[in-house]
């Protein structure tokens, strides 16, 4: 210490030591941080991309099964037609 005090100086020093340890591990602990934000950010952005993905199969799914479904049943609808006239039931 700088000036004389009436506690221990060993005491002083041990505080002096914690606090400079402390001041020196700070830096590796705010770039933990940091990387730790980072990573379950990225996580987060996979797997939102992921889930969008799949949800997007599942839309284009959907409208590839109405669109075969429709033409089946406009191909099912014009048969009936043509057979009518043919038939001469029109």
């Amino acid at each position: 210490m700088a000036f004389p005090t009436a506690i221990n100086s060993q005491i002083t020093d041990s505080i002096t030591q914690v606090n400079t340890k402390v001041l020196g591990d700070a830096p590796a602990v705010a770039m933990g941080n940091l990387m730790v934000a980072t990573s379950q950010a990225l996580s987060n952005a996979a797997h939102n991309a992921t889930n969008n993905q799949n949800q997007s199969y599942v839309t284009m799914q959907t409208a590839t099964t109405q669109a075969v479904s429709t033409l089946l049943t406009l191909d099912t609808a014009t048969t009936g037609a043509a057979t009518a006239q043919v038939l001469g039931l029109v």
